[in-house]
Formats: C-alpha cells, sequence, structure tokens
C-alpha cells in the first residue's frame, strides 16, 4: 500500500521492522524547532510537538533484485524522531538512528542523508512475548547516548483511526533529511497501515535526547507496539528549491 502519492516510483530498498515500540512525550515547539532545517514546518498535534524514541530490530534489509546478505541485512536499530511536513506532506525527521551493523550505518549516511551512529545493541525475546533492548552508542565522535528498556504488548491489534493521535504519530509515509550541503530530501516508504497495540515499557535509562538540551521528565511516555512490518523505500528526492505551506493538525 502507498500513501505518499507517489505509487509510480520505484522501490530500491525493502525490509522488515520487527518488535517496535513506539515511545513518545510532548515537547514544547520551541525546543525542537532550532533543530529543523528551515524548508521545513514543525508538525503538531493541537499545538503539541512531539518527540519519540523507537527501538526495533529490522531484518531482510536488501537492495532491489538483491537477496538479504548477512551481516547488514538483520541487525536492531533505535532512531529518535519528531514531525515535520513539506508541501503539506506529514513526513519524519531523525535526530538521530543508531544501529548495529557498520555496514549499514555507512551506507545510509552517503545515500539517504540520515545521522546514522555506531552502537552495541542486543534485542532479545522474553517468555512472555516482551523485548529486552539495550543499546550504548559507540560511534567515534558521536555525542555518548544509552537506552535500556524492557516493553511487551498489551490488549489486541487495531489500526488507529484517522484523526486520532496514534494515526498522528505512526502513520506516516516519508522521511526527510538533509545532506551536508544543507539541501532538504525526502524518502517515500509504502507499507500497509501499521498493526497497532497499545504496550507498556519499563525504561531503565534513556539518555538519547540529551545532546537536544532535552530529557523526558516525570510525564510517563505514550506507548504503541507492533510486531512486524514489511516496507519497501525509495530513492531520496531533493525537495529544496519547493516552497513549503505550513500545516497544522
Amino acid at each position: 500500500m502507498s500513501q505518499d502519492g507517489q505509487a509510480g516510483r520505484p522501490w530500491v530498498l525493502a525490509m522488515g521492522w520487527h518488535d517496535l515500540l513506539f515511545a513518545h512525550w510532548r515537547v514544547p515547539v520551541g525546543v525542537l524547532r532550532p533543530w529543523i532545517p528551515a524548508p521545513l514546518s514543525m508538525d503538531t498535534f493541537h499545538g503539541e510537538a512531539w518527540i519519540g524514541v523507537v527501538p526495533f530490530r529490522m531484518s531482510g534489509v536488501r537492495p532491489r533484485w538483491t537477496p538479504p546478505i548477512r551481516p547488514v541485512s538483520a541487525f536492531p536499530e533505535l532512531n529518535v524522531r519528531t514531525y515535520v511536513t513539506h508541501q503539506g506532506r506529514p513526513g519524519v525527521w531523525f535526530f538521530s538512528l543508531d544501529a548495529a551493523s557498520r555496514v549499514a550505518v555507512r551506507l545510509a549516511r552517503a545515500t539517504f542523508h540520515l545521522p546514522y551512529f555506531d552502537a552495541q545493541m542486543e534485542c532479545s525475546g522474553e517468555p512472555d512475548g516482551g523485548i529486552r533492548y539495550t543499546s550504548e552508542r559507540v560511534h567515534r565522535g558521536a555525542p555518548a547516548a544509552t537506552f535500556v528498556a524492557t516493553y511487551r504488548p498489551i490488549g489486541p491489534v487495531f489500526a488507529s483511526r484517522t484523526g486520532s493521535l496514534e494515526h498522528w504519530l505512526t502513520e506516516r509515509y516519508c522521511l526527510y533529511a538533509a545532506d551536508a550541503r544543507g539541501r532538504v530530501h525526502r524518502g517515500d516508504v509504502r507499507h500497509v497501515p501499521w498493526p497497532l497495540q497499545h504496550a507498556e515499557a519499563t525504561i531503565r535509562e534513556c539518555d538519547m535526547t540529551r545532546c537536544l538540551g532535552w530529557r523526558p521528565g516525570d510525564e510517563p511516555p505514550h506507548l504503541l507496539f507492533a510486531r512486524n512490518l514489511a516496507v519497501t523505500a525509495c530513492w531520496p528526492v531533493d525537495v529544496s528549491s519547493q516552497p513549503d505551506r505550513p500545516h497544522q493538525t
């Protein structure tokens, strides 16, 4: 299923996402706006910005017409993100993406202009269907960042309702990134709607957002879980020359 309006563009990368936790906190817009390139507009839900810490596991990562090749096809990954729009198209802006594959980190930096970092990571299943997840960034010259948590789904699988916070946080079919020259690129992704479950989590350590000058406070995060999702991604396109139309939910 494509929801990016670009059904004619061929995908270049396929992958599976597994055991994914969406942990989100409300953040004042002014905290995040300085970190977002000027061509993009902050996206808000009822006037509030959100930041997400999203641990999961990748598998079957492969270019089009190429079979998966270990060790670059399966590894844990964790991203820190917020939400933006460009010309009315909602998307994801990544502050960081940590991964346990040195090859994948370098390829993603070079081709998709994404701020990937090397990390030592473990993602393992628990008897109750939950996940134990640890990540420690080891990228040379990068700020330290650690995440340690256990989490599990609770309740049945559901499809998010249009207009709900769950839909706003998850149903986004493109990412935005900036290259070394400051040009903004959009990368479209395709998948079926998220098969979500509500979740519970014990987050023992999370300083993934410290470099932004913000850390989670006492407010508990909004939690969602997704067990499996098949995804394809298109080659990024330069959208720097296209004027933006601010958008707000």
